[in-house]
């Protein structure tokens, strides 16, 4: 009698192609000329009067995005209310408030405001409110605020309607009311479908924030621009690049740490 051995077959371990190579390689001569150029930038003058303008248009920028998002947020919820409402009327406003902003372009929004307000200073001295729409700051941050609260409200509330009836169903069989059946149970799962789309959305608005440099704003890109205009050296946009790329890598790792805090639980039963 004989014992045979079990014998597990490993597949084969996949070769790169050529083109995959080849375009590894592009990117790679691409990147060494990015380096290359940055690092050629780099002087002692340049740095000693321009580099802290940038650094200043990075923390600016930072401070622009972190604001518009949470007013945008603060707005969105009453907006995300009115696309869960039953009634029409509030159904009906918040839809038409998210159809405007979501389908126009930010940098007409921008505009509109901006340039908009000044066509009615009369009016604004009178309310007391053009001390905040004559600075272009402000502006920008109410445009992009009114902007982002558009689509956080479509991720809010779609976020909600995933949410199985079913868990609705079976807390008010438990007798609970509507505002503990919200807080305890729908927004915790809500929160976790939408994290992905809401860490997007600030994606977006970080990129979406350079539109604030041609209403006279100095975030990073307006810096820059003004540094160009002084040097003629395009490498500070490369250097402006950069600067946006590290935010977005910061965001993205924080994100994906949150993402995996709130949904420890989830591995845990897995």
């Amino acid at each position: 009698m004989t014992t045979g051995a079990t014998v597990t077959l490993q597949p084969p371990t996949p070769r790169p192609s050529v083109a995959g190579v080849i375009l590894i390689g592009i990117w790679a001569v691409v990147l060494l000329g990015l380096i290359l150029a940055l690092a050629s930038s780099v002087s002692g003058d340049r740095l000693d009067r321009y580099g802290w303008l940038i650094v200043r248009g990075f923390f600016t920028t930072i401070r622009l995005v972190a604001a518009s998002l949470i007013v945008g947020a603060a707005i969105s919820v009453p907006v995300a209310a009115g696309r869960l409402s039953r009634n029409r009327v509030a159904g009906v406003l918040a839809y038409a408030y998210s159809y405007f902003f979501r389908g126009t372009p930010l940098i007409a929004q921008t505009f509109l405001i901006y340039y908009g307000a000044g066509q009615f200073a009369l009016e604004l001295r009178g309310i007391g409110l053009w001390w905040f729409f004559r600075d272009a700051y402000n502006c920008a941050i109410l445009a992009f605020a009114l902007n982002t609260a558009a689509y956080q409200s479509e991720i809010l509330s779609g976020a909600i309607r995933a949410v199985p009836a079913g868990q609705r169903e079976a807390a008010h069989a438990l007798g609970l009311h509507a505002f503990p059946i919200l807080w305890r149970i729908v927004l915790p799962q809500a929160l976790i479908i939408a994290l992905r789309p809401y860490g997007n959305e600030v994606v977006l608005m970080i990129k979406a924030s350079a539109i604030a440099s041609i209403i006279t704003v100095l975030d990073l890109m307006g810096q820059t621009r003004y540094v160009f205009s002084q040097t003629y050296d395009i490498s500070f946009y490369l250097w402006a690049a950069v600067f946006y790329l590290v935010l977005v890598e910061a965001l993205r790792r924080a994100s994906n740490a949150l993402e995996r805090r709130i949904t420890r639980h989830l591995a845990r039963a897995k």
